[in-house]
């Protein structure tokens, strides 16, 4: 095959020079505006926060090298380190900092992150390293959010090349990026952490197909395949070239319901939904049992996660019954779009059509190209599969998608309950553990009450890898650390 061989001279071309395959192409190179895998990669790459994660998830230092807070914790002090330049050669100084905040907040950018941060009073930087926050409210985990998959710092004299050729300070420079075909990326020599990267190159490659990229991987064409579905995951069992790497995740799949579109407006409606929606059973037929079937976005592993709510099978009768309720005892039609590139995504929309039709719903699945279903589809139509990355606070994972001011949930569900918001809002006030976990069993009993969407099941994140590759491990952020890996010659 053609596509083949030009990978594997490619491959062969440079022992140093590293091929990730991606089955989306990005939709957009600015950070702010980011919502996919591949585009959360490419941006660790390029760009820095100024604080990132362990591979434990403790917040560490990145572009701040320290961080203070005021006893009341609504002042919080970062102090930046002098030794980073951007890919230009300028130094990174405090504007740099202000800049994309004041971006980040400007609703025209259209953040998800916005949301997170606009507990924001003023910012100010007193001198070239140093900048400083004042915030509306006491917020104990203010420097979390800095290294959240949109929160890169980018440089405010190239704001407006972003998407044509940004500039960061990340360990990889911008090289050249083909839609459809590949994002490419070069070594920044002059990269603040010492010894990286080690990679002279990498190149994230779009093959639309699992099949053909794990084919690819075999041949030793490619040497990492992200997100590896578990069907693809079980050809490699028995590989002499290549394993599976595996970690779990807060990350979770859902079947969206838009709450502001029929007939979804109906609350009946969807509790029926929720009834229908046997998760274990969905869990085994969508990801073969490499998922774990759970109720809200708190992961099932978090020390707050409400084990006393039933993960139970499908209630057909009681979906029947809310269904005769709210006006419709022979059921309805509807069309649930789905990211045609995702064939678990798929298999778990076949999965509540088969269920759906037990109570008389009737559910047309239609893939959608994902650069056309993240951009025209998603939040957009009343019902929908997606998937979402998980996060690494409880109010980073709760409030953009359940609050009714959430940037996630004004995108997604639309949905709006009055205790929730009050909850999520008294939550980030307190640092009180016994209440907050009072706070967090209500919030997930809500959830199951009021039903924004079905939450099915939390994910296991697994990449194909070569055995060629070196230091690499898969995180539960779901994002390629390729900083500190290197190829075997």
């Amino acid at each position: 095959m053609a596509f083949a061989g030009a990978l594997a001279a490619s491959a062969a071309s440079a022992a140093d020079d590293l091929t990730i395959s991606y089955t989306v192409t990005p939709d957009t190179l600015d950070p702010a505006k980011m919502k996919t895998g591949v585009e959360y990669a490419y941006s660790l790459l390029v760009f820095n926060g100024l604080t990132g994660y362990d591979d434990q998830l403790n917040v560490v230092p990145d572009l701040a090298e320290s961080w203070s807070a005021s006893d009341d914790l609504k002042t919080w002090t970062f102090k930046l380190r002098d030794d980073v330049t951007w890919h230009d050669g300028r130094p990174f100084v405090a504007e740099d900092v202000l800049a994309t905040m004041k971006r980040m907040l400007d609703p025209e950018v259209g953040s998800r992150m916005r949301v997170n941060f606009e507990l924001i009073e003023d910012m100010s930087a007193p001198d070239e390293h140093t900048v400083v926050f004042n915030l509306k409210l006491p917020y104990s985990t203010f420097p979390a959010l800095f290294g959240g998959y949109q929160a890169r710092i980018v440089p405010y004299d190239h704001i407006d090349t972003l998407t044509t050729h940004p500039i960061g300070t990340g360990a990889f420079k911008f090289v050249e990026y083909l839609p459809g075909d590949r994002l490419v990326m070069e070594k920044n020599p002059d990269y603040f952490v010492e010894g990286q990267p080690k990679l002279d190159k990498v190149t994230m490659r779009i093959i639309p197909e699992f099949a053909t990229a794990t084919a690819a991987l075999e041949a030793g064409e490619v040497d990492i395949v992200w997100d590896i579905p578990p069907e693809e995951q079980e050809k490699l069992a028995s590989s002499s070239v290549a394993h599976v790497d595996f970690v779990p995740t807060g990350s979770w799949h859902g079947i969206i319901m838009h709450n502001e579109k029929e007939p979804f407006t109906d609350k009946k409606v969807r509790q029926a939904v929720y009834a229908l929606i046997d998760k274990p059973l969905f869990a085994e037929i969508a990801m073969f049992g490499a998922a774990t079937p759970t109720h809200s976005p708190i992961p099932p592993t978090s020390p707050y996660f409400d084990k006393d709510i039933p993960i139970g099978t499908a209630d057909v009768e009681k979906a029947k019954a809310l269904l005769a309720e709210a006006g419709f005892p022979n059921g309805f039609e509807q069309t649930i779009y789905v990211p045609a590139e995702s064939s678990a995504m798929e298999r778990l929309a076949v999965s509540f059509r088969d269920a759906a039709r037990q109570a008389g719903i009737t559910i047309d699945i239609q893939p959608i190209p994902s650069d056309r279903f993240f951009s025209e589809y998603e939040g957009k139509v009343p019902l929908f599969t997606t998937n979402f990355y998980g996060r690494t606070t409880m109010d980073t994972m709760l409030y953009p998608w359940l609050h009714s001011s959430g940037s996630w949930n004004n995108n997604l569900w639309h949905f709006s309950n009055p205790e929730m918001d009050k909850i999520l809002d008294d939550a980030r006030i307190t640092t009180d553990e016994e209440t907050l976990a009072g706070f967090y069993k209500r919030v997930q009993e809500i959830v199951v009450e009021d039903v924004p969407g079905v939450v099915v099941y939390q994910l296991n994140h697994a990449n194909g890898v070569h055995e060629r590759v070196e230091g690499f491990k898969s995180s539960p952020l779901m994002w390629p650390d390729l900083r500190g890996v290197s190829l075997k010659n």
